[in-house]
């Protein structure tokens, strides 16, 4: 399993901060590896949504159909895509920050491979890093924040 986990403080309140990230269609706007995305299930965020993100893959891009598997406004959500080749789940946490208004947004990004093709877990763990760092920058930039960590 590949893991990528990045933390973000920004200005935004977290009611707002959550809003953005659970619409899966937001994250087109700063993930550079998400070409595009449509809702195929509910109006938006909440609970049942389902959208499809066309990604970046190696040699083709992949639709990869995330669900919502857990939404507890305005402080987690989860979302999981399965694949024949890959289950990829993300986890975003928002919490309110502890000085000076605004929150702190930590989301996690966990990949699994599938049969054979489990046995490249070690090559995808450094490739997901590459991708997962241009992906945070984009985060910062759309939440106007600055980072607390990234691994």
């Amino acid at each position: 399993m590949a893991r990528y986990t990045t933390t973000v403080r920004t200005p935004l309140e977290p009611d707002k901060a959550f809003a953005y990230m659970s619409d899966l269609r937001n994250f087109a706007e700063w993930d550079p590896g998400t070409l595009h995305v449509e809702q195929v299930e509910g109006n938006g965020a909440g609970p049942g949504s389902v959208f499809d993100l066309l990604v970046k893959g190696p040699g083709r891009n992949i639709t990869m159909r995330y669900k919502t598997i857990e939404f507890d406004a305005p402080h987690s959500f989860s979302a999981r895509a399965d694949t024949k080749m890959m289950t990829a789940i993300d986890h975003i946490t928002i919490q309110a920050a502890a000085d000076s208004g605004g929150s702190v947004v930590t989301y996690q990004a966990d990949l699994t491979l599938h049969g054979i093709f489990r046995f490249a877990d070690f090559a995808l763990a450094a490739a997901f890093k590459r991708i997962g760092d241009k992906a945070a920058a984009g985060l910062r930039a759309a939440l106007h924040g600055q980072p607390v960590s990234s691994t």
